[in-house]
């Protein structure tokens, strides 16, 4: 007769609960984290590199008195107008590029799956580099909807430090001055830079990185190292766009500094700038903007993969095979 183990009367085995793990976000919600996490990258990038781009240009629009580099640049802002001259626009600078980084991150990560969508993971992959330019500048044209008034009120502020004590009184006097056109006389000037720009920065950041985790896999890195080759593909990718460019931020600060003669069209200002400037002269402060946007692009791309690492926005939208 076979025996049994009598169990205490009341007493429960405890039970085995496993850790669930935290669902990821999808749809709204995970696009919505791209956005914030690109918004805030952007605005404390370009906002705490504000007296670089002072001084960057200042040396565009006034080549003849800002002759000696980025240094001497500093000194004499510093000199003739204070130390408080150096944070001129900081104002607009962080409100519109809060607005630019989120239709920028968020709408690339979303133009992305849109093409995995239309295409095929398959196909989509295979042509990950046309891919990567496509969404970038459409990313890059609804970005700069959101930006173009806040950069033109930045532009002026820095270039006529009387013009207006900071970002609201600026931005009601070029209301009430020039009225809406004049928040968009370089939406031209401001693609032309801004999607090459952009284009250059994606494509080049994941080559980089791409061709970095060939060799050493992304899940045996710890998140500090993955934050240092998000830093070190950043600095490429921000000198490579900073190059492409050059001579439209050259044009867009010139076309910005003050508005156009009565009739003149934007493409006729375009033109007599581009004229003016030449070659050697488009590229008027290039060594400032190598360092402004090496920092800034390397600063993005480490702080928006953290906060996305922060946010459980791990879902990215990855190509790469």
């Amino acid at each position: 007769m076979a025996s049994t183990t009598p169990r205490s009367p009341g007493l429960a085995l405890p039970a085995v609960v496993s850790a669930k793990a935290p669902e990821r976000p999808t749809g709204l919600s995970l696009y919505s984290r791209f956005a914030f996490a690109g918004a805030v990258c952007c605005a404390v990038t370009h906002g705490a590199l504000t007296p670089v781009d002072v001084v960057k240009t200042r040396i565009q629009l006034d080549p003849k008195t800002y002759n000696n580099g980025m240094i001497g640049g500093f000194r004499k802002v510093v000199a003739s107008e204070g130390a408080a001259a150096l944070l001129t626009g900081v104002g607009p600078t962080f409100a519109g590029y809060f607005l630019q980084g989120a239709f920028k991150f968020g709408g690339y990560e979303f133009f992305k799956q849109q093409s995995i969508n239309i295409l095929g993971y398959e196909t989509a992959s295979n042509n990950r580099t046309a891919v990567y330019l496509a969404s970038s500048a459409l990313a890059e044209f609804f970005a700069d909807i959101a930006l173009c008034p806040l950069e033109a009120t930045r532009i002026r502020l820095v270039s006529e430090p009387t013009f207006a004590n900071g970002l609201l009184s600026g931005f009601g006097k070029i209301a009430k001055n020039e009225g809406f056109a004049g928040f968009y006389s370089g939406f031209g000037p401001i693609l032309f830079k801004q999607v090459p720009y952009t284009m250059a920065k994606f494509v080049v950041y994941e080559k980089v990185a791409e061709a970095f985790y060939a060799q050493v896999p992304k899940s045996s890195l710890s998140d500090g190292a993955q934050t240092g080759v998000n830093l070190g593909a950043g600095l490429i990718a921000g000198f490579a766009a900073a190059l492409v460019s050059q001579p439209a931020d050259t044009m867009l600060s010139k076309i910005n500094k003050t508005k156009g003669a009565p009739g003149e069209s934007t493409t006729s200002r375009l033109i007599s700038i581009a004229r003016e400037l030449g070659i050697r002269g488009s590229y008027t402060g290039i060594g400032a903007r190598l360092f402004l946007v090496g920092l800034i692009t390397a600063g993005q791309f480490s702080i928006y993969g953290d906060i996305k690492k922060a946010m459980n926005a791990t879902g990215g939208v990855e190509l790469a095979k």
